[in-house]
């Protein structure tokens, strides 16, 4: 329907000049009244008729437009969800943001005006040409030998814009990617007082993407002159071509403006195109930048045909000879044959350093990254060979800053589990310590916690965090340091919320503060990426090693 609109509104707008130019030769050159407004009347008609053709072929190529912009948003954010965090460990959030929004919605502009002036500028001059032809050969002749000087310089320079767009949609994406970060760390700006200088490298960011722009711009600047410049001498050219045909015979006054008509609705839709090319340039850029997303395979994804993890699993995990590095020529591996196993209803502490390896655990379990050698067994199942989803179903974190999305106390508890009724989320927060403060805020489980909590305090956004865990009810629980940056009695409920939520689970626990994992059935001590000691508390505290000097630190430093 688009095309026929389409083909309806230029056709009535190219038979405009055909029948002005037998107006002038019928009617005014005979100086015929009526033979003048006859004509006037149809030339009043094919306009109103190709007007109204351009409205509905207008609406219908933005409608697709917008469909295809949805279906591409749609696709990119999908296709970034199923990505490894070893992606986003390279690419910046900010980054990933201006091509999710900025770029696609630069093809949106593409798609719903670009892409509906160049299909009219394509049939408007295709269409001229035709009519140019059966109007005089001779002067068509002289607009054909006059168009490669036109296009050539053109398509010179269109090759160059292209590279100069690319690069200007990456320093805007470099300036979107740091504006993110720090309007993300206001409170962190703030309280170093770091206004001014984040102020300069804004402005410095700035200042790069706007020569980018500029040098684009002047680029374009110059093709358009260039072609207003072409354009104008090939029509004197044309102007004088046509006097000659008309002294010598070959040509009526009355065809001369016909085709003079023509040409200039061709130099038109040239012009247009051009205007159009310069777009597409900057449109090009934006592309790749999303075709670099939806081109990039995801190296963690479910395997063909995945072994099923057994229905009444109890949570058992098994770490066998486990080797990794975050990147393949690393000197040293994080975790190095690492082995252990947790059975069902067991609390696994893992203890030591910065560095030691023991949030690698937490994301090997998950399969976020691939070992390097070794397996990771959840129910006698290598994580590799299992359902991702059925995988990380099984298993429930609480991390030591709790990710709180905007939105509503229960929104974000059923996190856990979006099909949950109202009483379960309730039930939920009962459990973790959390009914309280909830039922004492102002709209109760529909109060709006703000961007990432930040309405709430820490102890607040834990307690949440564990009725989220508590709500999906996995046999497999992690808690990474969960307590670590909390006031005291704010640790208090937080623990006893963990020991209800630890009850019947299998739970492994990164802890630094030792008092809070006296009563784990085994420590592992960790250094660079090795079992160097395990066993309970009192038979660690017995031995006097690594976890005793730890443990007598700790202690030193809070009596002092």
């Amino acid at each position: 329907m688009t095309l026929t609109f389409l083909v309806l509104s230029t056709s009535a707008s190219l038979f405009i000049p055909l029948f002005f130019g037998r107006m002038i030769d019928t009617g005014f050159v005979a100086r015929d009244l009526g033979t003048v407004g006859h004509h006037a009347w149809i030339i009043g008609l094919f306009g109103a008729a190709a007007a109204l053709a351009n409205g509905i072929r207008f609406y219908h190529i933005a409608y697709i437009g917008e469909r295809i912009v949805a279906d591409i948003r749609l696709s990119v954010f999908t296709h970034l969800l199923s990505l490894d965090p070893a992606f986003f460990d390279r690419h910046r959030v900010g980054d990933l943001a201006s091509r999710l929004n900025g770029d696609v919605s630069t093809i949106k502009a593409a798609i719903t005006a670009t892409a509906s002036t160049a299909l009219r500028a394509l049939v408007t001059m295709a269409g001229a040409f035709l009519f140019m032809l059966t109007t005089n050969v001779f002067l068509t002749v002289a607009v054909v030998m006059a168009a490669p000087f036109i296009m050539l310089p053109l398509l010179l320079m269109a090759r160059r814009l292209r590279s100069m767009s690319r690069r200007s949609q990456d320093a805007l994406a470099d300036l979107a990617a740091r504006s993110t970060e720090v309007l993300s760390a206001m409170r962190t700006v703030k309280s170093f007082t770091r206004e001014r200088e984040e102020v300069g490298r804004y402005q410095a960011i700035g200042e790069g993407s706007f020569r980018s722009e500029i040098g684009r711009l002047k680029s374009r600047a110059v093709m358009m002159s260039l072609l207003m410049l072409l354009s104008s001498t090939a029509m004197i050219f044309v102007i004088w071509w046509g006097a000659q045909a008309v002294f010598h015979g070959l040509a009526s006054t009355g065809e001369l403006t016909q085709f003079l008509l023509y040409a200039w609705m061709g130099a038109g839709a040239l012009a247009t195109l051009s205007e159009v090319a310069g777009s597409l340039h900057v449109v090009a850029g934006s592309t790749e930048r999303v075709v670099e997303i939806l081109s990039t395979p995801a190296t963690i994804a479910t395997p063909a045909a995945p072994e099923a993890l057994p229905a009444d699993g109890t949570g058992v995990i098994a770490f066998r000879n486990v080797t990794f590095r975050y990147q393949p020529d690393d000197p040293e591996p994080v975790l190095d044959r690492l082995s252990f196993e947790a059975k069902s209803g067991q609390t696994i502490a893992l203890v030591g350093s910065s560095g030691a390896g023991k949030s690698t655990i937490f994301s090997l379990l998950q399969r976020f990254y691939d070992v390097e050698s070794g397996a990771i067994l959840v129910d006698g199942v290598d994580v590799r060979r299992a359902d991702l989803h059925q995988l990380r179903r099984r298993i429930a974190v609480v991390e030591q800053e709790p990710t709180i999305f905007s939105g509503t106390v229960e929104d974000n508890v059923r996190f856990g589990d979006t099909q949950a009724s109202r009483d379960a989320v309730v039930a939920a927060c009962e459990m973790a310590l959390a009914h309280e403060f909830i039922t004492a805020m102002p709209l109760g489980y529909d109060t709006p916690v703000g961007e990432r909590g930040v309405t709430l305090s820490g102890g607040q956004r834990q307690r949440l965090a564990i009725a989220r865990a508590v709500l999906k009810n996995a046999p497999i629980l992690l808690l990474d340091e969960a307590t670590s940056a909390l006031d005291s009695n704010s640790e208090r409920l937080v623990q006893t919320a963990i020991s209800r939520l630890r009850s019947g689970r299998t739970t492994l626990v990164i802890a630094h503060r030792l008092a809070t994992i006296r009563t784990a059935d085994t420590i592992l001590v960790i250094s660079r990426g090795r079992i160097v000691d395990q066993g309970s508390h009192d038979e660690l505290m017995g031995r006097d090693g690594p976890y005793a000097d730890l443990a007598r630190l700790q202690f030193s430093l809070a009596v002092a």
